[in-house]
């Protein structure tokens, strides 16, 4: 017989926070069975309701906090609308007490691979918000009017924001600019439900060293009515605009960007600067979103692979070129793959912008690249890998370690795989040398990042 959770749902009940999750919230337990609730900080005492009920855990929501936390903030000058889109998770937590709990995250993923490595404090922020240089943001119609915003958690509703906490305050203007104009033009924003309206999303993105903006509008039709009068009419109101772009995208999917984009005034790409070098970043290309903490996660990740000016680098996952550029002044030659056709071009535009020679460049998956040159006869000393969330694929690890390098340098927005593939990389005789270093990238949410050494242990 299926054994009943000691809960119900929508009752109300009073506990202990005695956890957090991975994704910051709180933990409470009613007869041992565990309840995530949102804004709920260890050692609290809260009142909540349960919202729903699962077989071995379930979610409730906060009433009251009968007991206060000393790393609670008060978020009452706040708008609620941040918490309700999600867009600031852990806004609630002192900084010092987001940067214990990102450390925390990799350190108990540790334990329970029972795997004795140490982790150091996270390396934080002066400024821990207004920090993102890129936002895509949904429009759509609420209350018979054109809206952008964000959409409420677990649904599909937009909720109407201008002021969104952790984006660059000149992209919350802009984005309020662009809506007043497409407003005025009489745009229609697109209706998921229906596959009908124009306007889906605007992407707009902000240079750090370089005051250059990028206004790109996602539609869900070629056809952009009086766009030369619209684009004329953003760059007059933003005059630090020099790129504005439709992209177009008609397929029923949640996928924000389309295959095609195209220039309605300016140039294609804006230019900003990372660790001396310049990049030209278009509409699709990707780009750290948080510009000064991933000068210290780059800069870390080349002290850690101690080049000297002689060494041959195999970057994977090069995107357009960030890390592999870096390096490049730094060692002898440099090969990135990527699996991404444009994002390769970029690299390959970003090497000639930086007059660096010393780079190659190729499409493909990482994997398959890797075992094509291990069998060319490649000799890396030092193999860098910056993958996805889903970490690296096995056969990744397997043709890197049997080109033997010194050293392998993982870049990681991971914990769970990152403990993971140190486990495979254990097998294939590879070892983590040095404590490994959480980076924030993402102030005010549960994101970690980290660069974490392996060695090559010789048998």
């Amino acid at each position: 017989m299926k054994e009943k959770a000691p809960v119900e749902k929508n009752e109300t009940y009073t506990a202990d926070v005695v956890d957090l999750t991975y994704e910051g919230n709180g933990v409470v337990k009613i007869d041992n069975y565990s309840l995530f609730v949102g804004n709920a900080l260890p050692g609290e005492k809260v009142k909540f309701v349960v919202t729903k009920v699962g077989k071995n855990f379930g979610y409730g929501r906060v009433l009251d906090h009968l007991t206060t936390s000393p790393d609670r903030v008060d978020t009452s000058d706040k708008d609620r609308r941040l918490a309700q889109a999600g867009i600031a998770p852990l806004q609630h937590m002192t900084y010092d007490a987001q940067l214990r709990f990102k450390q925390h995250q990799i350190e108990n993923l540790l334990q329970k691979g029972k795997l004795a490595i140490d982790v150091l404090p996270t390396i934080g922020m002066d400024k821990p918000y207004h920090y993102r240089n890129k936002a895509t943001i949904p429009v759509r119609l609420v209350n018979g009017k054109l809206e952008t915003g964000f959409f409420r958690q677990h649904s599909h509703t937009l909720v109407p924001l201008e002021d969104y906490y952790i984006q660059d305050p000149r992209i919350d203007k802009a984005l309020i600019v662009v809506r007043d104009i497409l407003r005025d033009n009489g745009l229609i924003p697109y209706d998921e439900r229906t596959h009908r309206g124009l306007i889906r999303n605007i992407m707009i993105r902000q240079g750090y060293y370089n005051d250059e903006m990028m206004v790109c509008i996602v539609t869900n039709s070629t056809k952009l009515s009086n766009s030369p009068a619209i684009a004329e009419a953003i760059r007059e109101a933003l005059p630090t605009v020099v790129s504005v772009v439709q992209n177009i995208n008609n397929r029923p999917t949640n996928v924000i960007m389309g295959p095609k984009t195209k220039v309605l005034s300016g140039k294609p790409a804006i230019t900003d600067k990372l660790l001396s070098n310049k990049f030209e970043i278009s509409a699709q290309s990707f780009y750290q979103v948080n510009p000064q903490q991933t000068e210290k996660l780059y800069d870390l990740a080349i002290e850690k692979a101690q080049l000297t000016g002689e060494e041959t680098v195999i970057d994977d996952y090069c995107g357009i070129g960030t890390i592999s550029l870096a390096m490049a002044r730094h060692a002898k030659e440099v090969y990135g793959v990527e699996v991404v056709a444009t994002a390769v071009e970029d690299a390959k535009k970003n090497a000639k912008l930086n007059k660096l020679d010393n780079t190659h460049f190729e499409t493909n998956k990482a994997e398959y690249q890797m075992a094509k040159w291990q069998k060319e006869g490649l000799k890396p000393d030092v193999i860098v890998v910056d993958p996805p969330r889903k970490g690296l694929d096995e056969t990744l690890i397997e043709s890197a370690s049997q080109m033997a390098p010194e050293r392998i340098v993982y870049v990681s927005c991971n914990p769970a795989t990152l403990v993971r593939d140190i486990e495979r990389f254990a097998d294939a005789g590879y070892a983590v040398a040095d404590p490994i270093q959480p980076v924030d990238q993402f102030p005010q949410t549960p994101h970690v990042e980290s660069v974490t050494v392996l060695n090559r242990i010789d048998k």
